[in-house]
């Protein structure tokens, strides 16, 4: 009896030790093989900076789901609460598009809603490829026009299930006034964030947003409030709540910034975009883990040589980059850009913008030498 019971056990022993030595290795390999975590990167900026077309670098690449301004659905449904109050919520949509979790858009979107319904969602080249739309390759370079021409008819769905299947996930959002609000994401697990801060000169963003007052109006008043957003001093009280949003993020990301902020914010002046937009590109590529294939080169080169004016609201087409970002120069009064430059003085001392002290500065200053001041 007691024998059996010993041959019992040896076998035992013989059959542990076979599947020990035959499935942990197996199991070890299946651990290393497991997708990498996604990349998450947030362009963090403000209406009417260039944000739309640095959005666009990323959009394009064919290893990025890209979505603009998610956070539009909130403001809209919400548009009664200041961008303070809605900061959570806000924070709370862009945590679960990073995750690919696109279930948080039912508390703002209808029941039947449909990929359509997303906000700016053609200048998705993910939302107009595989799998969310079949009509294009995913290594197309794909303009807005033409995917909503074809790709509007795909079920809602879609966007989570394209999401999934991207090692990057980029967002570009113009709804945070405080870095501070993002500690919890750069600090959770499940993210890998990485954040390109984009600025531009106040007088051209002011320049820009008189152009487009009526399709601003709604944000201005969540910004700088309603009673504020009225008269003459309006625009100037909205530009002063901005441009001292910016000078915050910039400190908090860069002077004195925790350790989980190391080597995860990086700060970008539209104007360089313009000026050498092959090499800023590159340098956004690189900091975000993105490889610029030859293919994307041309596309920058290409759409930041143009003959557009870049004056319609959300319009990424091909432009003259340098001649439009310097367009404020020629049209705006002095009168006004010394006023802009009195509320935005802390914001355009700390990011390089120079100040003009006179309507003939304004005028006959080089470009390069506005560059180089700019730089410096």
């Amino acid at each position: 009896m007691v024998k059996s019971r010993r041959v019992q056990v040896l076998l035992i022993l013989v059959v542990l030790s076979f599947l020990l030595i035959h499935f942990l290795p197996c199991s070890n390999n299946a651990h290393m093989e497991e997708k990498p975590s996604p990349v998450h990167i947030l362009i963090l900026s403000s209406w009417r900076s260039g944000s739309s077309f640095t959005g666009q670098i990323f959009s394009q690449h064919p290893s990025v789901f890209y979505l603009m301004e998610p956070a539009w659905h909130v403001w809209v449904k919400m548009y009664q609460n200041s961008a303070k109050v809605l900061h959570m919520a806000v924070r709370d949509l862009v945590r679960s598009v990073f995750l690919c979790d696109m279930s948080v858009f039912d508390a703002y979107m209808s029941s039947q809603k449909k990929k359509s319904d997303l906000f700016q969602w053609e200048t998705s080249r993910a939302l107009c490829s595989p799998p969310a739309c079949d009509s294009f390759s995913r290594s197309d370079i794909i303009t807005a026009g033409n995917c909503k021409t074809i790709c509007g008819k795909y079920p809602f769905s879609k966007v989570e299930e394209a999401c999934k299947t991207y090692s990057h996930i980029a967002i570009k959002e113009v709804r945070f006034f405080d870095l501070k609000v993002l500690y919890p994401l750069l600090t959770d697990p499940s993210l890998n964030l990485k954040i390109i801060h984009l600025v531009r000169d106040p007088r051209a963003v002011f320049r820009s947003r008189e152009n487009t007052v009526e399709e601003l109006k709604r944000d201005s008043n969540i910004v700088a409030g309603s009673h504020k957003t009225k008269g003459e001093m309006g625009p100037y009280n909205t530009m002063q709540v901005i441009c001292k949003s910016h000078v915050e993020i910039y400190k908090a990301g860069s002077q004195a910034a925790p350790s989980f902020l190391k080597d995860r914010y990086l700060l970008v002046r539209y104007e360089d975009i313009v000026r050498d937009p092959l090499a800023r590109a590159a340098e956004m590529y690189r900091f975000a883990e993105l490889h610029f294939t030859p293919e994307l080169q041309k596309w920058v080169h290409n759409i930041t040589h143009g003959k557009g004016d870049g004056a319609r609201a959300f319009d990424i087409g091909s432009r003259d980059a340098v001649r439009v970002s310097q367009t404020w120069r020629n049209t705006l009064p002095f009168q006004k850009i010394e006023q802009v430059q009195n509320v935005c003085k802390d914001a355009m001392d700390l990011l390089g913008y120079r100040l003009v002290h006179s309507e003939e500065e304004q005028k006959n200053m080089s470009l390069d030498l506005l560059f180089a001041l700019n730089s410096s």
